[in-house]
């Protein structure tokens, strides 16, 4: 099996939602938490059948995702809350538990911190440094000097933070100087 599946390719038949909205709408509520299991999985998010509403097909945007955390796999059973309801195709907008509970660590790095993170990633371009759940930041080879050499996996850094950019989810990042 691919990556990727509609719930049909899974062998889940769709159900004709049409005649049960109204009951979809009032069992579901916004606020209401669901139970199900992964039936589908596309690069946008994935696609639920939601435990005692057989004519519901939930959805769970991958643009609540968090970065560091992977779509569920088909079969997965997962919980999460009702955020919206789409009349156009009888869809249950839903965000997994797993990643709301989530928090973003990115907001609370400022440029000129200076931190300790872990390596783990060592590139061409540069030293990628965990510096919280979900946050890496980047120091780059070129311009400071340093050599891919010196470092390895899992090796304490102690780094400053030039400059944080919220809209791309990117820092930039340079060796702290003791």
């Amino acid at each position: 099996m691919s990556e990727y599946s509609w719930p049909e390719e899974n062998g889940w038949r769709m159900p004709d939602a049409g005649s049960a909205w109204s009951e979809t709408l009032r069992v579901l509520p916004v606020s209401a938490r669901v139970t199900g299991e992964v039936i589908g999985r596309q690069p946008f998010g994935v696609f639920l059948s939601i435990v005692g509403c057989p004519d519901a097909v939930g959805l769970a945007r991958v643009d609540r995702l968090p970065r560091c955390m992977e779509l569920p796999a088909v079969g997965q059973h997962v919980t999460g809350e009702v955020v919206w309801h789409a009349d156009h195709n009888h869809q249950v907008g839903v965000v997994l538990s797993e990643w709301a509970e989530h928090e973003d660590l990115l907001p609370r790095f400022r440029a000129g911190q200076i931190v300790v993170g872990r390596i783990t990633k060592i590139a061409s371009i540069g030293v990628f440094v965990r510096l919280g759940d979900c946050v890496e930041g980047l120091v780059p080879l070129t311009g400071q000097g340093l050599s891919t050499e010196v470092f390895h996996e899992g090796q304490q850094m102690s780094v400053r933070i030039v400059t944080v950019d919220h809209e791309r989810n990117r820092i930039l990042l340079a060796e702290a100087i003791p």
